[in-house]
């Protein structure tokens, strides 16, 4: 059975794609040198072969020309051929009848060609040929008196050969010698990498993400070494963040389980008395289960609050264009279901961002709830939207005590609650989260003193064109396109 034609390309590029980068480079190395080597060998034996006819032609032609003048004077029958002496040119007489003189003892030339008895007639003056022969004659025929004469020589490829000879020879000490180079440039070149993948398996194995690899080399080595150094800092900060929310997660989450856990044990203990009813009046107990619930709801909230901030990422959702006046009103109806007795005061402008809008529901719910801890009852949280220039602005401000200037820096990091909300419900996540989205929609969260002397949070966010309204057919054109 025959193989596919294409195995052999596909085998052969598999093979070259397994060998290593060093070997790559030896390979290219030698082989340019090698392809070098034959493109010059090829130019200079045809320069030499030119070189070489060129002078044999101009010898031929001097010849000749001596040749020539001793037959006009001496007549072409009667000019004097000297013997051959074994070696040299050749030389040959051709008479006006179309007959040949030539020395005694020379080798016999070819026939005397068709255009070479044209010039013996008078045709032309002179022809330059070369014979087809075994032998390989360069000929020259030059007009004499009321004939010709002929001088030869035998085509020699031996320089030539010899020059090829030498040219291999060349070419195979090259060769060698750019492997050999090659592969030491490619060993000195590689170094640093070779440097970098030992530093890169020894942090993989040790898990030392602090051991920042040496900035060596140049160009391209150093841009490498210095985005792995900057993937190391990224990665030492993301281990960092998750020890440090691990330490906050489980400092915060200590006390309601504490709580819940001597809560629900002395429940236990009591029911295994049989005295829970007479220890427990309805009135302890129901308290009892209310705390109890309140503790699990708090449990609930810290544990959403701390997925969704572990998770690295705002949201899975895809970045949509949309009118930020309905997630407001959406986020407020969903402030006032949880929480009925706080009111939230709306005014908002159709105001168009690029962002998801869950996460962004999710942080306009945060400031709300925020606000709404802090409000008195008969005072309501204010909401206010609108676009200035390139931004879209939303403020939330409540009627509060305010923030207190020594916790303004640290209103949006994880877990931090002031000394004044350590008795109210929350886990200091909410304006984390929020600072999150703002920061993941290239916004900007600030906060400040509102006119009614409580806390202004304000999110500043780009702002996007409004879409293309979509055009509907009128009645006329239903009816027409009908």
């Amino acid at each position: 059975m025959s193989r596919p034609a294409g195995r052999e390309p596909r085998r052969l590029t598999r093979w070259w794609r397994q060998r290593s980068l060093r070997s790559r480079l030896t390979v290219i190395a030698a082989t340019a040198i090698a392809l070098s080597v034959f493109v010059a060998f090829q130019v200079a034996s045809e320069l030499l072969g030119w070189e070489l006819r060129d002078a044999a032609e101009n010898q031929l032609r001097a010849d000749s020309r001596v040749l020539a003048t001793n037959a006009e004077r001496a007549g072409l029958a009667q000019v004097q051929l000297p013997p051959y002496p074994g070696s040299g040119r050749l030389v040959r007489v051709i008479l006006p009848d179309g007959s040949t003189r030539t020395p005694a003892g020379q080798p016999a030339l070819p026939p005397v060609s068709e255009h070479a008895g044209r010039v013996a007639q008078g045709a032309s003056a002179d022809l330059m040929e070369s014979n087809d022969s075994e032998e390989g004659y360069l000929v020259y025929t030059l007009r004499a008196g009321d004939g010709a004469v002929q001088v030869a020589q035998l085509a020699d490829d031996s320089p030539i050969n010899q020059f090829g000879f030498g040219m291999l020879l060349i070419g195979l000490l090259c060769v060698v010698g750019g492997a050999l180079v090659g592969r030491a440039v490619a060993r000195t070149g590689l170094a640093p990498i070779d440097r970098l993948t030992a530093a890169a398996v020894r942090v993989a194995q040790t898990r030392d993400l602090d051991a920042d690899i040496p900035d060596e080399g140049g160009g391209e080595i150093r841009r490498l070494i210095q985005s792995i150094n900057d993937m190391l800092a990224a990665l030492r900060d993301s281990r960092r963040a998750q020890r440090l929310l691990a330490e906050d997660a489980a400092h915060e989450l200590k006390t309601p389980l504490t709580s819940l856990r001597l809560n629900a044990e002395l429940l236990i203990r009591l029911d295994r008395r049989g005295t829970l009813d007479s220890a427990l009046p309805a009135e302890s107990r129901t308290r009892l289960l209310n705390d109890l619930g309140a503790q699990v709801a708090e449990l609930g909230t810290l544990v959403a609050e701390l997925t969704d901030l572990a998770r690295g990422d705002v949201s899975d959702e895809n970045t949509e264009v949309l009118d930020l006046a309905d997630v407001v009103a959406a986020a407020a109806t969903r402030a006032r279901s949880r929480a009925p007795d706080i009111e939230v005061a709306l005014d908002v402008t159709s105001a168009w961002v690029s962002g998801r809008p869950a996460a962004l529901e999710r942080a306009v719910l945060n400031l709300i709830d925020n606000a709404g801890k802090w409000s008195p009852a008969d005072q309501p949280v204010q909401v206010r939207l609108c676009a200035e220039d390139a931004s879209v602005v939303l403020e939330v401000d409540d009627a509060g005590p305010g923030i207190d200037a020594a916790d303004v820096p640290r209103v949006f990091d994880r877990f931090y609650r002031a000394d004044s909300a350590r008795a109210l419900p929350g886990s200091g996540l909410g304006l984390s989260i929020v600072q999150r989205v703002v920061d993941a929609h290239g916004g900007r969260a600030t906060v400040a003193r509102s006119a009614r002397g409580g806390a202004l949070l304000r999110v500043d966010l780009p702002a996007a064109a409004p879409p293309a309204p979509t055009s509907q057919p009128t009645a006329g054109e239903d009816t027409a396109a009908s």
